[in-house]
């Protein structure tokens, strides 16, 4: 143990142990920086209720912030949210086309509005945007699998705030050994055993009429509680929007206070002054009682003897706000981690480099929404109907072939606009010719099944021959080339 008592000895000649990290230094400079070693859950646990409403608050009266909101539900679900695509085999190891095609055409089916949800008024696609806008602005999703017979599959998924899961609920579970945190039991590892809802939304109507909420004990395999932990050990999630609430309240209190006195200053008022002090008489106005001077255009006021007329005209707004809140801005863009041109929604000064850097930077992150967004709620839902599908008889596929159609699947999320459609097709012809690419990756890219792909090119290739037409090109195996790699783009 010499090595350790020589590496890790606290002696020095000084008899002061000197932080050699700058960051863990103290002095004045440093003596408001408050700091704390509590748990992930001990942080959230006082604070997860005033973010969640904060963030809300700003949702719904902060543009920014709502622009974020829409823009996370634009760029991760889209218009069409994320598909299902069967890809089955069978045992010689072709696609299962009818198997396919039958389990794809039922989930469909459940996905359409008043099936699929347990109120009727959402379809799946609105679910998707609900999750993604609930993730951003609340920080967690609770859905909860329901056993129904309101549709012939007998399942549907029932959206609940995360209000109903009681931060404030913590305690022992004296029968299991287990430990309940913040509403969410939990084994000796963190893993979720059992849920306790409130029975009713804290802050609803039913909570003021039926008194004192109760809880609802919802086993784990029976509900989809989602959030992205930022901390190991994390039970709950906290808003996307946590690291700028403060910034963004401040920077909408700015603008307001920047157009109240912008408005001010465009009245051009006045001030009329008497040396001795006889008021001025005026027009009287109802609510204050003073006398003012009428400033209807083309008017002429005579002034009292020795009253003296004094403009008033304030020097605002001025040069300096508008770098100051662009650079307030660019810090909430940079703390929601998208770019400051897409949440200003302001073009001003970029070329195609410069926003195709950004732009690519942040499509990245929407990525990883949406892998969120699959493996935490599209892949479990799927799942949990092909079960009730297969076990209800209303697809012929017997359970028996539940993990092959189960395990077999596609899921394809939106893809985005090309910021140079020349330039990206030039960079895919390239690809495929030199092998770097395959068809199916260029077509995910673009958010479609390369299988819908090539179906749609046949039939269009038949209904061609049939009406004897020649199509303007041949692509996959033609000539020549569909689009020309030599051809250039002007960047801009």
């Amino acid at each position: 143990m010499a090595w350790y008592n020589k590496v890790f000895s606290r002696k020095n000649n000084n008899k002061t142990h000197k932080r050699l990290f700058s960051g863990a230094q103290g002095g004045r400079l440093f003596a408001d920086w408050h700091t704390s070693g509590s748990s992930a859950d001990q942080e959230i646990e006082g604070s997860l209720s005033i973010l969640r409403n904060r963030s809300r608050a700003l949702a719904r009266n902060d543009s920014y912030v709502s622009r974020y909101r829409q823009m996370m539900i634009s760029n991760v679900i889209g218009p069409t949210g994320i598909r299902v695509a069967s890809k089955a085999r069978n045992d010689n190891g072709e696609l299962d086309l009818q198997g396919n095609r039958e389990v794809e055409s039922a989930f469909a089916e459940w996905c359409e509005m008043g099936s699929c949800s347990a109120d009727g008024r959402q379809s799946f696609l609105d679910i998707q945007k609900m999750f993604v806008g609930s993730l951003a602005i609340d920080g967690e999703v609770l859905i909860r699998h329901i056993r129904s017979k309101d549709n012939r599959f007998g399942y549907q998924l029932q959206m609940l705030e995360p209000d109903h899961l009681d931060e404030t609920y913590n305690a022992p579970n004296d029968t299991t050994g287990n430990a309940i945190i913040m509403g969410v039991e939990v084994n000796e590892f963190g893993k979720p055993i059992t849920y306790y809802l409130l029975k009713n939304h804290p802050g609803g109507t039913a909570s003021v009429y039926y008194g004192q909420n109760n809880y609802i004990k919802v086993p784990a395999s029976e509900l989809i509680h989602a959030y992205m932990p930022s901390r190991a050990e994390q039970t709950r999630g906290v808003p996307f929007t946590a690291s700028i609430l403060a910034r963004a309240k401040m920077l909408d209190g700015l603008e307001e206070s920047a157009v109240v006195n912008a408005r001010v200053g465009a009245s051009k008022m006045g001030f009329l002054v008497s040396p001795d002090g006889e008021q001025y008489v005026g027009e009287e106005t109802e609510d204050t009682y003073t006398q003012i001077m009428d400033a209807t255009p083309g008017s002429i006021e005579q002034l009292p003897a020795g009253t003296e007329f004094k403009t008033w005209t304030p020097d605002y707004p001025n040069t300096t706000f508008d770098p100051f809140q662009k650079a307030i801005l660019r810090g909430i863009a940079s703390g929601l981690n998208v770019s400051y041109v897409s949440l200003s929604n302001n073009l001003e000064g970029v070329n195609y480099s410069s926003i195709r850097q950004g732009v690519m930077e942040e499509r990245d992150a929407y990525r990883i929404v949406q892998k969120f967004v699959i493996e935490h709620m599209v892949k479990p839902v799927y799942k949990k109907w092909l079960s009730y599908a297969m076990t209800t008889r209303q697809v012929s596929i017997p359970i028996t072939k539940y993990d092959k159609f189960a395990n077999s699947v596609t899921f394809i999320p939106r893809s985005w606009s090309w910021i140079d459609p020349l330039k990206e097709i030039q960079a895919n012809v390239v690809g495929l010719q030199n092998g770097q690419v395959t068809m199916s990756d260029v077509q995910s890219s673009m958010g479609r099944d390369p299988e819908e792909l090539f179906e749609e090119s046949s039939r269009e290739k038949a209904l061609a021959e049939q009406y004897n037409i020649e199509t303007a090109f041949s692509p996959y195996g033609a000539t020549k080339n569909a689009v020309d790699p030599n051809l250039t783009g002007d960047d801009e």
